[in-house]
């Protein structure tokens, strides 16, 4: 059996794309909306953390930014032990749309997993999009 190996969303944003693409980039914005508080160095290979309430910690390795249009990151797969190797790849891209941004978030990878990690990452993850990028918008509008 095969199962769904991507989540993608898509949200439009009213705000123009340099002011989403610092707030998907940098740790201000990241810690805004997407933790409480988040680390960035912004280059290929470089290390992200996203903090929730001093009690979680989520660790992120970047893999591409294409000022200004494109960032993506890997991170561990919700649901697998803490020292298990395999991670899925979220990409952000960013497209001019009107005066706003249309932003369009993929996450990738799944496909790798057992049936019941593949429920509980997949699921899990794609009401956790859902849940982030209302923040985002959130975030984005009281800025």
């Amino acid at each position: 059996m095969s199962f769904p190996d991507r989540i993608v969303r898509t949200i439009d944003l009213t705000q123009p794309p340099a002011t989403v693409w610092a707030a998907v980039t940098t740790a201000d914005g990241l810690g805004g909306w997407f933790g409480d508080s988040a680390s960035i160095d912004l280059r290929p290979g470089g290390a992200a953390q996203l903090t929730w309430s001093g009690e979680h910690t989520e660790h992120l390795r970047v893999e591409r930014v294409e000022e200004p249009s494109v960032f993506g990151f890997t991170w561990h797969i919700h649901g697998l032990p803490a020292d298990d190797p395999r991670r899925t790849y979220v990409e952000f891209t960013l497209e001019p749309a009107g005066s706003g941004t249309r932003l369009t978030v993929v996450e990738t990878g799944f496909a790798q997993l057992t049936d019941d990690a593949h429920r509980v990452a997949f699921d899990g993850n794609t009401d956790g999009w859902a849940k982030e990028l209302a923040e985002l918008d959130r975030y984005l509008d009281a800025a």
